[in-house]
């Protein structure tokens, strides 16, 4: 598929899409670095995989859904039998050499995202934080950078790094309306789980918060949102309320002490993630690693538990 300005063209072979620094030029090209254009590689598969994952969040059996932060991992969780992957930004993130919250540039995100698009043939959807934008637009145009990149749908949070509160309502659901109308045109529904970060962040009185989540949750969803993603919360009750109050799919963090899967389920969650757990996870692992080796001059901690040399290559082929 060949985006320009009027649409899409469909065409069975891929082709590579050029995309401005600013994402307001796009077109045909080869692979081009100059006056900071990205190339990345669309497939005409994208309208389909975008519907398959908008289905993911309709129909039983709950959505669990892993989220990748490289390639390798991206492979890894399909290998096991995921129908869809998410990322992670934190775990993107810190891949790179930076922090998570904003920190990471835009491109370097898209172009991680991109990676992991194309070593898979599931649904990816990415997480992009704030988008990396303040207006409506200018959230819109980094989203068609997003389907450039081959991701069909996205995480949308409603708090900017360094705001002493959320989003205000209206600006929010003016994004996504704003990203709903871009990604139309574009050929490519992308499938959009609006965050809300009210309980993660404990903004505002503790009793306030669920209300303020279901007002958020069902303006974001009457905005043309696929799901909300309420991080933060643990308890069944709550999460219960949630459910019944927004009155649409809700994306569960799964943390210690987070219900079960099957719990989760039987509470009325559409999709249950992991965030950078796995990640950070991985990174305990390697700082055990670190410790034994320059402790003691052993190697248990990775000789013990390790994918076998042929194994990870047959993995990435």
């Amino acid at each position: 598929m060949l985006w320009s300005r009027s649409g899409w063209s469909r065409t069975p072979r891929t082709v590579v899409v050029l995309v401005s620094a600013e994402g307001s030029a796009f077109g045909e090209a080869t692979a081009d670095e100059s006056a900071g254009a990205i190339a990345f590689a669309v497939h005409s598969t994208m309208p389909d995989l975008a519907e398959q994952l908008r289905a993911l969040h309709r129909t039983p059996p709950i959505f669990v859904v892993p989220n990748a932060w490289d390639a390798a991992s991206a492979r890894l969780f399909v290998a096991e039998g995921f129908p869809a992957i998410a990322t992670t930004s934190a775990g993107v993130a810190a891949s790179l050499g930076y922090p998570d919250g904003g920190a990471v540039p835009a491109r370097e995100m898209f172009e991680a995202v991109a990676r992991i698009a194309r070593t898979v043939t599931v649904p990816v959807t990415a997480d992009i934080e704030h988008a990396y934008a303040a207006s409506p637009a200018a959230v819109a145009d980094n989203v068609l950078r997003v389907i450039a990149a081959g991701a069909v749908g996205i995480n949308l949070e409603d708090y900017v790094p360094g705001a002493a509160d959320l989003e205000p309502i209206e600006l929010q659901s003016d994004k996504i309306k704003a990203i709903v109308k871009a990604s139309n045109k574009a050929g490519v529904r992308l499938v959009i789980n609006a965050r809300t970060d009210g309980f993660l962040r404990a903004l505002g009185p503790a009793d306030t918060r669920l209300a303020g989540a279901i007002e958020r949750g069902k303006a974001f969803l009457a905005a043309g949102a696929d799901c909300v993603f309420v991080p933060g919360v643990r308890d069944p009750d709550t999460i219960r309320a949630l459910v019944e109050g927004i009155g649409g799919p809700i994306n569960v963090l799964a943390v210690a002490g987070s219900p079960s899967v099957g719990e989760l389920e039987k509470l009325g969650v559409a999709r249950v993630s992991v965030g950078s757990g796995p990640m950070r996870a991985t990174l305990a692992l390697v700082r055990d690693v670190a410790r034994e080796l320059k402790s003691q001059g052993t190697y248990t901690s990775f000789t013990s538990r390790t994918m076998p040399f042929d194994d990870v290559n047959e993995l990435m082929k």
